[in-house]
This record gives C-alpha cells, structure tokens and sequence, in this order.
C-alpha cells in the first residue's frame, strides 16, 4: 500500500511539474521578446532567424517550484540543509547563465562562479571525503561538475537535443534512485528521487517549444542549470550504488549514464585541438552537426540521440539489477569501443569551420 502511495506522489511530482511548465513558457517566451532577450542568428548557429531565449528561465522555475512545493506538503519534513544548498546553487548557476545570455562574460569569470556553485553543492551534501581525502575528493568533483556543466553547455547547439536529452537521464537517475532504496539510503534516495522527476517534468514541458523547429531557446542559463543537475544527480546516485553494493567500482555507474555528454565534448575537443582551431569558441562541428549532415534532418538527428541516451539508460538500470561487475566492466568497454567508432565515423563528415574558431595567427616580430 505504501508502495503505491510513493508511486501516486512521485507521478504527480512529474505530471504537475510538466503541465507548470508547459502552460508558463508561452509567457515566457513574450517576456523574452519585450526585453530583448533574444539568440540573433550567426555562422556557427543553425537557426536562420531571431528566437527567444529564456527557455532555462522556464525550467528552472518549473523544477524550483514543484520542489520547494512538495517540501512544504510532506509531513514532518523541512527545508533541510542539504536540499536549501541544492536548490541555492541551482538558482546560482541559472543566473550565471542568465547574464551571459544577455551580455557574454569572459570565460574566466564564468569558471570563478562554476567554482562557487560546485563547492555550494559539495559543502551543504558534507561531500568532502566522499573519494577518500578532502584534497582528492574536491579536485574530482570539481573536474567532473565544470566538465559537465560545459558538456552540457555544448550539446544546447540543435533544436530539441538538450531537452529531450536530459529529461530521459533524469528519468534513468529516478529508476536508480528506486532501485538501490534501502533502510539506510531511504533519505537520500527520496531526496534523488523527487529531484529527478521534478526535472523530468519540467525539461519534458520545455519540449514541445524547443523540438524542432523551436519556438524558444534554453541558452546558457538553461544548459548549464541542466549541467549542474545531471552532474550533481551523477554524484549522488554513484554515492547511492556504492552503499548499496560496497563497491567502489560503481561509481563507473554514472560515468555510463553520461557517457554521450562525455564522448561529444571529448570528440570536439580532440578534434580542434588536433586541426588547430580553438576549443573554447562554438562551431557546427559536434556530434549531434555531423549526425544532422550525414541524416540531412534535425528532427531525426534529436531522435538518434535521444535512442542513444535511452539504450545507455537501459544498460546502466540492467547492470545495476544483475549487480555484476562483470557486467560492469563489459558494458563500460563495449560503450568505449562503441564512441570511439562512432566518432571516428563521424570525424570522416565534412563540417563548416566559421571564423570565430580560427586561431589568429601571431604577429612576425621585427
């Protein structure tokens, strides 16, 4: 009975979270058009014509709300320490990418505030030693959270792609959080569960107005709110199976889950470092580019990746039912293999190279 009754509360976390959403973004959207807040079309963009930003703004609240709300209706539960973190970082991150939608802030200043979001979410969830010493622990998280956030960041370049995306990750952290829920994991695993589903909802409603052709942009605020969350619940549930298991090896867990974040920005990093163009500027170079080339749609293109990202939630939720390392290991090899395939594939198509990443060249001294 009591299972059924956590089933009701969690479907109703994610239909009221998408339907907020949903009905909000219209008005976003007009908001963004009266401030001018808006993606001007470019060399290195796919869209030929002024789109609305904002879409992140939408998100963000859509996801805030639904949390801050069901916080307040459960019994004998507050605002804990940990969660007022989460969310605080969360809103951070968001404005960070808010303003450098309106006005671009140089990169180091961006990293400075990435910084500050990660060691936020690092101190109110006591993640110190969570890898063994504050001085390993801290260093890793960090890399793996500005990695993501960036990744993610990244991988906002087609219509739809970011959003459908990252909604279906969150629903494979639910499944995990569900499925690794213990005696001793029950708090965590609640707090992980309500997170994931509070996303879901809210990236699913954002959909409809982003998927191809789209009618609203995430920008930064919402790629990078989108990084912060899929890294963070990465964390967590790897925190969450290796209790469970008492093996360390399966914090390989959320590495698999994101792994096609990390093989898009590995591809494009390799390959500009490797032609001499510059990894920082944006370009139509990524994966999801040279999929749309060699498809010739960018509807199909969202629905390969979005397959992609289904096919890796599947195995990580299989490995963690059987509990095999061995299974583990297979999987996580096969998935190495499979990119680095895959890319090399994908690295053979003709891409578009605008100037902004063309490295100027030094001037001769006399």
């Amino acid at each position: 009975m009591l299972h059924n009754v956590l089933i009701y509360e969690y479907l109703i976390v994610f239909v009221v979270s998408f339907l907020f959403v949903y009905c909000l973004t219209p008005f976003i959207m007009k908001l963004a058009l009266r401030l001018n807040f808006v993606d001007n079309p470019s060399a290195r963009k796919m869209h030929k014509k002024v789109v609305p930003l904002l879409g992140g703004l939408s998100v963000f609240f859509g996801f805030m709300l639904i949390v801050l709300y069901e916080t307040l209706i459960q019994p004998n539960q507050g605002f804990s320490y940990s969660l007022i973190g989460y969310l605080s970082a969360g809103f951070l991150v968001m404005m960070v990418g808010l303003i450098d939608d309106k006005k671009p802030i140089m990169p180091s200043i961006k990293f400075f505030w990435q910084i500050i979001v990660c060691l936020i979410f690092i101190h109110t969830n006591k993640l110190y030693v969570l890898l063994g010493p504050w001085w390993i622990t801290v260093p890793v998280l960090l890399f793996w959270m500005i990695g993501l956030m960036n990744a993610f960041n990244f991988l906002d370049n087609m219509d739809g792609i970011l959003a459908g995306m990252s909604g279906i990750l969150a629903l494979g952290f639910y499944a995990v959080s569900i499925m690794i829920k213990t005696p001793t994991t029950h708090a965590i695993s609640s707090y992980v569960a309500l997170l994931s589903l509070g996303f879901a909802g809210s990236v699913f409603g954002f959909l409809p107005y982003n998927f191809n052709p789209a009618k609203l942009f995430l920008g930064d605020a919402g790629s990078m709110f989108i990084g912060y969350f899929l890294s963070t619940m990465g964390i967590l549930t790897g925190k969450m199976a290796v209790n469970s298991t008492q093996n360390n090896l399966y914090y390989l867990l959320p590495i698999l889950m994101l792994s096609y974040a990390v093989f898009d920005i590995s591809l494009v990093s390799y390959t500009r470092k490797r032609d001499g163009r510059l990894v920082s500027q944006g370009g139509k170079d990524h994966s999801t580019h040279r999929i749309g080339t060699a498809i010739g749609s960018i509807k199909i293109t969202a629905l390969i990746v979005y397959l992609i990202n289904i096919i890796i939630v599947l195995t990580a939720i299989i490995v963690l039912k059987l509990n095999s390392m061995w299974m583990l290991f297979v999987s996580t090899f096969i998935y190495i293999s499979a990119f680095l395939f895959f890319g090399k594939k994908l690295d053979n198509i003709p891409i578009v190279i605008p100037k902004n990443q063309l490295k100027q060249p030094k001037e001769a001294h006399l």
